[in-house]
């Protein structure tokens, strides 16, 4: 079976100069920290299609929140914060436009859904209850991805849920010793269909990683040296690191940055 986290193509939109608006941002090295970002994700094999910022659009960056694609499906989402509906329709053009993917629509009205509360095992969904996604927004994933159990876990710190828990691997969930963490991590252990191994770091932050073509992307280890520790002793798998010091204070991390997608044909850039 060909592997859940391989893909052809991603999504990102550059850095607004209005980023800064949202907390004390370095900009030029959040722009620097993007480009590294994008650069890496290219060296991995991708067709990266990057948005161009929108000043209107403070958090365009975290594209992530916008829409859930799934065996060649794009749910459109509906992110909790209402300021952010515009960077959807950008999200949604790319998608429909120059990657000719099928949407999904979220058909009820009180639906709330951000991309960074929702988790793909490669087997099935976990969809973080938060400030931002509530039930009907989980159930649109599982009415969108019926080929996939699909369970709701709750989140109760002011974060998404791929904050707390991410892919690894396949078949491994990455947390951190957090007291979040691992109340988020035996939560979903109770209810999950599947069995997991488990890679636990030190550093709250450094549990949001990105597996991509068979590389473990994770942040710098000055960043999070005692995890990047861990992650030299425990993996055999090739590992590439970035730096997030300043992208992350504003959203998940890694994972925020890109919408992952895997094309059976090449499609053009923008």
């Amino acid at each position: 079976m060909a592997s859940p986290f391989r893909y052809t193509h991603a999504i990102t939109c550059r850095i607004p100069l209005s980023l800064r608006t949202r907390g004390e941002i370095d900009l030029e090295e959040a722009k620097l920290q993007h480009e590294a970002y994008v650069r890496l994700l290219r060296d991995l094999g991708l067709d990266v299609l990057e948005l161009p910022p929108d000043e209107n659009l403070p958090e365009c960056p975290y594209v992530e929140d916008c829409a859930v694609v799934c065996n060649g499906i794009a749910l459109i989402c509906r992110p909790g914060d209402a300021n952010r509906l515009k960077e959807v329709e950008a999200v949604r053009a790319v998608l429909r436009k120059e990657l000719d993917l099928p949407l999904a629509e979220i058909a009820d009205q009180n639906a709330r859904l951000d991309g960074g509360d929702v988790l793909f095992t490669g087997r099935e969904f976990f969809v973080g209850l938060s400030k931002w996604t509530n039930e009907a927004g989980a159930r649109a994933v599982a009415s969108a991805f019926p080929e996939y159990p699909c369970v709701p876990i709750k989140v109760t710190e002011h974060r998404h849920l791929k904050y707390y828990i991410s892919m690894a691997g396949t078949d491994v969930l990455c947390v951190s010793k957090s007291k979040e963490s691992q109340e988020i991590l035996k939560r979903i252990e109770r209810e999950a269909t599947y069995t997991y191994s488990t890679l636990t770091l030190a550093e709250e932050q450094a549990a949001n990683v990105l597996y991509v073509n068979g590389t473990l992307i994770h942040r710098l280890g000055e960043e999070i040296p005692q995890s990047a520790s861990i992650l030299s002793q425990k993996l055999d798998i090739p590992r590439q690191t970035v730096p997030m010091s300043e992208l992350g204070k504003f959203s998940n991390g890694l994972t925020a940055c890109c919408i992952l997608i895997k094309r059976s044909r090449h499609i053009k850039s923008l």
